[in-house]
């Protein structure tokens, strides 16, 4: 028997990227029928190839910068549609600002009219180089918006400005998740961000580059927590934005340990100078998702990078086979 019941439609935009690919597979398990939505700039249908054909699902290829028709219902929207990893975001940042301003402003114009709850997927990005630590929701951030950093913080920014401008002026029920970290299964392999980049450098022995010192922290959420999450967000009632991410903080030269042990590579560990504006702590205040939401991560570091590994062994091994018949 499905929790939610019934036969409820969901748009995800960005459902070919890694985490709205899961996300479309949580929302058919619980019965919905899901749209995905993806101009494929830096999602893929790789994620989604095992939906083909499933009777409840649909994949749209598009732009959601511009004007979106959905056709019939739409009980809840998921506004996922952005690149994500600061390789992308330095590569494509007008596309970056557009889908946080533009991609945002239509999506909840599709939900004001179909008067369907809008759940905005924002970041932990959006509390910059943060001057407090942990980071609270109330917590207005650090960011510099010139910064190469800028097009995502500022784009997100403005998406959480405009999801409230939507609920308190027209009423839109409106969600707000501020992620943080997550890794997994189906993250790109090019990602760019240290999850990826130290279990490929791991796996293919090659040296983990550590930015700077490695004295920076982060807080890394397994996949799986953080979907049981977004679904509690969006089936609460809370309207001001939450965190949902693991408390567990870690240094990234921890990190490289860890992947180090978990992997069993003997590759070296070794340093390059630190990015522009690379955030020294990350680590979220959880109490609020705790308190109204019930939820927690579960996985462990090590647990989660168990899980993940071979996923990465997969498709290196995918890649080596196409390039040697090549």
């Amino acid at each position: 028997m499905s929790r939610l019941g019934g036969r409820m439609r969901a748009l995800i935009t960005g459902g070919a990227g890694f985490i709205g690919s899961h996300l479309c597979d949580r929302l058919l398990a619980d019965g919905l029928e899901i749209i995905c939505m993806d101009n494929l700039i830096t999602g893929t249908t790789d994620n989604i190839a095992h939906l083909a054909g499933h009777p409840r699902f649909t994949f749209i290829h598009y732009d959601v910068t511009q004007y979106i028709f959905v056709e019939g219902p739409l009980d809840y929207i998921l506004h996922f549609a952005s690149p994500a990893s600061p390789i992308d975001y330095l590569q494509l940042p007008i596309q970056t600002l557009k889908v946080g301003a533009l991609g945002t402003h239509k999506v909840l114009g599709l939900a004001k009219a179909k008067k369907a709850r809008f759940l905005l997927a924002s970041t932990s990005e959006v509390y910059g180089d943060p001057l407090s630590h942990p980071q609270a929701e109330e917590y207005w951030g650090n960011v510099n918006p010139i910064g190469p950093r800028g097009v995502y913080d500022e784009a997100k920014r403005f998406g959480e400005a405009m999801t409230m401008a939507y609920h308190r002026y027209h009423k839109v029920d409106t969600r707000i998740a501020r992620i943080f970290n997550t890794y997994g299964p189906r993250m790109r392999l090019n990602d760019g961000r240290v999850v990826p980049n130290f279990i490929l450098q791991a796996l293919r022995g090659e040296d983990l580059t550590v930015y700077g010192d490695g004295s920076q922290t982060r807080s890394f959420c397994y996949l799986d927590d953080l979907i049981e999450g977004i679904i509690r967000l969006v089936f609460s009632r809370e309207t001001d934005p939450v965190n949902l991410g693991n408390p567990d903080e870690f240094s990234v030269l921890e990190f490289a340990r860890v992947v180090l042990e978990i992997t069993g590579s003997s590759s070296r560990i070794i340093h390059q100078p630190l990015p522009v504006d690379d955030p020294r702590v990350r680590r979220p205040d959880i109490a609020k998702a705790q308190n109204i939401l019930n939820w927690k991560p579960k996985v462990s570091l090590k647990e989660g990078i168990k899980k993940t590994v071979p996923y990465f062994q997969e498709k290196i091994a995918a890649k080596s086979g196409i390039s040697g018949k090549g």
